[in-house]
């Protein structure tokens, strides 16, 4: 019997930062296997291999955390392949290659671009996070959502903070 093919789930999340420029944000977020000095809710990233920087770089990133004290702590673990990676455009793109959490396909594009007020001055950037998946098993397309929009939201907060607090 053939498998049923169901239809891939495309989304976007976008977090706005108010105050720092797309230079500032860039180099912090683009720094593909730092992402757990930013998001919480990681234990850590590390290269796997490859070359920091460069396309075909893997990282793996784990945590224990899952948010209900009362189960007992689960390594989840997902590794990662940078797909490409623009300085001049500020985006890159990566790919999951092997996890514990049920995902079979996912690929993902990150940019930081200018945000501007109404008479065209930059007052900050935004962070654009478009994805392409599988579903995943028990999850709804609004789960991933979700999922992601929390997570490029404690990005942005604490990026936001740490180049407040190094402007002094």
């Amino acid at each position: 019997m053939a498998e049923e093919t169901q239809p891939k789930w495309e989304g976007k999340v976008t977090a706005e930062l108010k105050g720092p420029t797309p230079d500032q944000v860039w180099p912090l977020f683009s720094d593909f296997c730092n992402i757990h000095k930013w998001l919480p809710t990681l234990d850590t990233c590390h290269l796997v291999e490859g070359v920091p920087g460069q396309p075909g770089l893997v990282r793996c990133v784990a945590s224990t955390k899952n948010g209900n004290d009362s189960d007992p702590p689960k390594l989840k673990w997902v590794n990662e392949r940078l797909l490409m990676i623009d300085s001049s455009e500020k985006c890159f793109g990566y790919e999951v290659l092997d996890n514990n959490v049920g995902i079979k396909s996912y690929v993902a594009t990150i940019r930081v671009m200018p945000m501007n007020d109404g008479d065209g001055k930059m007052v900050g950037c935004m962070i654009e996070w478009s994805f392409v998946s599988d579903p995943v098993e028990g999850w709804g397309l609004q789960d991933m959502r979700s999922f992601l929009d929390f997570r490029l939201q404690a990005v942005a907060k604490n990026i936001g903070s740490a180049i407040q607090e190094a402007s002094g």
